[in-house]
């Protein structure tokens, strides 16, 4: 085996691989792909209620419309109408009944955009209107769900520990929804090609996927499609499955005209069609001692999950799965009701129901320190999991380990059984040492005393601060997805070629694999590229989702540089009479004993001595073992980390508020890339706050989505940002073998937001004695009925 340099770009803080393109506007997306002449463009016609059945389509005018070519109904499609991601529920266009307003209803296929839109609106549709179910407790009434019954995970018996316990509280928390509002809507075109065959570029986390549905909308093989795309405007989960309507449209449209076929949504198309996170009701009982350590919890989750199940069982799954989040709970029961309505079909978003789950007990936290009188940071300490053995912590990462803060006991002293609800244990727990750092570099203690004493001084400002850790599970929890191959190439030339399954929707995975790459040959950054995903390099592809691209890539891509690495090295030690052990690659240079050469002429020595210098790649994530219908085993590979404190101001007269400051410890393992690392938090956490805050999706009693554009639905802006927002990551390392120790980075700091919203209800518990029992997202006009709340002793 050769020596491998420990030099490379792994761990730099480089840019983004497209940053230039970006900020240019040279950046290419499916929308910017030049088009051949004749290209035919797509759009849907789409239905004004959320249930019923059609008894009546005249689409004469719409065939009549201006540049109309093909008008498509459910009747016409050659195969299979359906675009689920695998439940089969959802078909591409009506089959004679209506589940939501927003429905494709039939397709029109036109010479340009705009005249595919205008036609679509000439449909005259006639219904038979049904009572649509459109609220968690119409559905609960009529037994709408997507499961027999509840899915419950037990640890212990929870109702028996709440009673025995000193102290009860208990609530109802309303928890919304969240539009993806990616930059780049949803788009995808279709090439035929000779023989029947399609070339699909989506704007897509899945291609594999796209490739399937094609396929079998189409009425052929796999291998007959091939799905293609280099770069998406943003996805965080709305391009995991809700991509296919598009790709299969064009495809079933290309087929039948022979030409280009293209679509895209215009932005309120997008924002009634599409799914969105799904909201929640979580209902809580817990049991506590005098300390607020945790005797019992129980959870009830209701999941508005819409009118077909898409990705709905494993979002909500997840949800149960971080209903504990930090904390050792001795015994908890955790009921979860998935739940079929009259709208959008909720779908994945940015970590797909963790975020649900762990407000549910951030929440419960919050609660408890709020009746006993105590500093919420604390209530949480008490309740964190042990931290690992330091011995074991050392010998895990084969060397020293950090300084694990000491764990805070409960009353009894007792060690805590540190096994999560699902029986998988917390072997790997950071955030003793990573909340002391904070609470230090964030000056906590300081500031919270300076704002009780400001907040007795003022009548209509209150400012609040809050704290929130975040334990987050690492690994798709449908175990036969943590998967992942690589396709690499050294050229004559010394330049490397690499493709992965993943895709990159901004946040920076292409530019992190090839910092792997590069390191794995000890070269520059110069010398590698990484082209589109491409389904005909790398099949079976997993989505780029579950926070695992570049966990699952970047150890796919290294195993195919290690091939060939070694390749090169032995037959080096040949050429050059020395032992493969001594062959080194670093700084762009190969030595072979005596000898030293550039990587080029090292590569064009092989070519020339017949060394295969190609090589496929492939990993499995270890140590995964998940049942869901039991609720137990291990599904996730490692946890990442983190903890945020923010600091608030509300005003009593209107609910207004700003955000005055932010500090964030983030645990990314061993970054691979600081700065993207970085980028990751700051953004992740943002779009967490807008969840929490102004981001509210409200729907009109027949089902109408009533927040379908900019103007009505309110994400983060810069001017929204913290005042001082200070993020630095943990300086550790993951204990599991992972690409270059790294961790995990897209999903986990995301609920690193849930910090504002705590931070939120502190401010307007200063208004009077009674608890806020705040809603999300806490818009203005939610902080100003809570302000009177609290001020009346409700």
């Amino acid at each position: 085996m050769s020596i491998l340099s420990k030099t490379g770009p792994v761990a730099k803080p480089l840019p983004h691989d497209a940053a230039k393109l970006h900020v240019t506007g040279a950046a290419r997306y499916v929308d910017d792909i030049p088009m051949p002449a004749g290209c035919l463009h797509l759009a849907f016609g789409i239905s004004t209620i959320a249930k019923g059945r059609i008894t009546a389509m005249d689409l004469d005018a719409v065939r009549a419309s201006d540049g109309v070519v093909l008008v498509l109904v459910a009747q016409d499609l050659p195969f299979s109408n359906d675009v689920s991601p695998a439940a089969h529920d959802e078909p591409l266009l009506s089959d004679g009944r209506v589940h939501y307003v927003g429905q494709p209803l039939f397709l029109v296929v036109a010479s340009s955009h705009r005249a595919a839109r205008v036609a679509a609106r000439k449909g005259q549709i006639e219904y038979a209107q049904e009572t649509p179910i459109l609220t968690v407790d119409q559905a609960l009434a009529a037994d709408s769900r997507f499961e027999d019954g509840p899915r419950i995970y037990n640890k212990g018996d929870a109702a028996a520990a709440i009673a025995a316990a000193p102290h009860l509280v208990e609530g109802v928390m309303e928890l919304g929804g969240q539009e993806h509002f990616y930059l780049e809507g949803q788009a995808a075109l279709a090439l035929p090609q000779e023989g029947g065959d399609m070339l699909v570029t989506s704007s897509t986390q899945h291609p594999t996927e796209i490739q399937h549905k094609v396929a079998e909308a189409i009425g052929l093989p796999m291998h007959a499609v091939r799905v293609e795309i280099r770069r998406m405007g943003g996805g965080f989960g709305g391009k995991e499955s809700q991509g296919n309507a598009l790709a299969v449209s064009c495809a079933i449209a290309a087929r039948a005209t022979g030409k280009p076929c293209k679509m895209r949504y215009d932005r309120d198309d997008d924002m009634v069609i599409t799914g969105k996170r799904h909201d929640f009701r979580i209902s809580y009982r817990a049991g506590f001692g005098d300390d607020g350590a945790l005797s019992g919890v129980e959870f009830t989750h209701l999941v508005r999950c819409g009118w077909a199940q898409d990705l709905s069982l494993p979002v909500a799954d997840r949800a149960m799965l971080h209903a504990d989040n930090a904390y050792a709970i001795p015994a908890i029961r955790i009921e979860s009701h998935r739940l079929k309505t009259n709208t959008q079909s909720a779908t994945a978003y940015r970590g797909f129901g963790g975020p649900q789950g762990m407000v549910g007990i951030e929440r419960v936290m919050d609660h408890i320190a709020h009746d006993l009188g105590l500093d919420p940071v604390s209530v949480r300490q008490v309740n964190y999991y042990d931290a690992p053995e330091t011995a074991k912590l050392a010998a895990d990462q084969g060397g020293a380990a950090p300084r694990p803060a000491a764990s805070p006991r409960s009353s009894s002293g007792k060690k805590k059984d540190n096994t999560t609800p699902y029986g998988m244990e917390v072997s790997d727990f950071e955030l003793h040492g990573m909340t002391a750092r904070l609470l230090e570099t964030s000056d906590y203690q300081a500031r919270r005393a300076e704002i009780t004493a400001w907040n007795k001084t003022q009548d209509q400002l209150k400012r609040g601060i809050g704290f929130s850790p975040v334990k987050f599970g690492i690994s798709f929890t449908l175990t036969h997805l943590n998967q992942a191959g690589a396709l690499v190439h050294v050229y004559q030339d010394g330049s490397i070629h690499l493709n992965h399954g993943g895709t990159e929707m901004g946040q920076g995975l292409f530019q992190k694999v090839a910092q792997v790459a590069a390191s794995r040959f000890g070269v520059g950054m110069e010398l590698v590229k990484i082209t589109a995903t491409d389904t005909a390099k790398v099949p079976n592809t997993s989505a780029t989702a579950a926070s695992s691209g570049t966990d699952l890539n970047g150890m796919a891509v290294k195993a195919a540089c290690d091939t060939i690495r070694d390749r090169m090295a032995t037959f080096l030690a040949q050429h050059h009479q020395c032992s493969v052990a001594s062959v080194r690659f670093e700084d762009g240079r190969v030595i072979a004993g005596a000898d030293e050469m550039t990587f080029e002429q090292a590569a064009m020595l092989c070519y020339q001595g017949r060394i295969s210098l190609s090589a496929t790649g492939f990993y499995k994530t270890p140590k995964v073992e998940w049942d869901r219908i039991k609720g137990q085993g291990r599904p996730f590979f490692y946890f990442a980390y983190g903890a945020s404190v923010t600091e608030v101001v509300v005003d009593r007269l209107s609910g207004e508020n700003r955000i005055l400051r932010s500090d964030i410890l983030h645990d990314a393992g061993v970054s691979l890339n600081p700065h993207l690392d970085i980028g990751q938090v700051e953004g992740g956490y943002v779009q967490g706050v807008g969840w929490l805050t102004t981001e509210e999706l409200v729907w009109d009693g027949n089902g109408r989505l009533s927040t379908h554009a900019p103007s009505t639905y309110k994400i983060p802006a810069c001017s929204d940002r913290p005042d001082v927002f200070n993020v630095a990551l943990w300086d550790g390392q993951n204990r599991e073998d992972s690409i270059y120790r790294s961790k995990a980075v897209g999903e986990p700091p995301f609920m690193l937001g849930i910090s504002a919203y705590l931070a939120l209800s502190h401010a307007v518990s200063a208004y009077g004695e009674a608890y806020p029992a705040l809603d999300a997202p806490a818009t203005a006009e939610q902080l100003w009925s809570a302000i009177r709340r609290v001020r009346d002793g409700v």
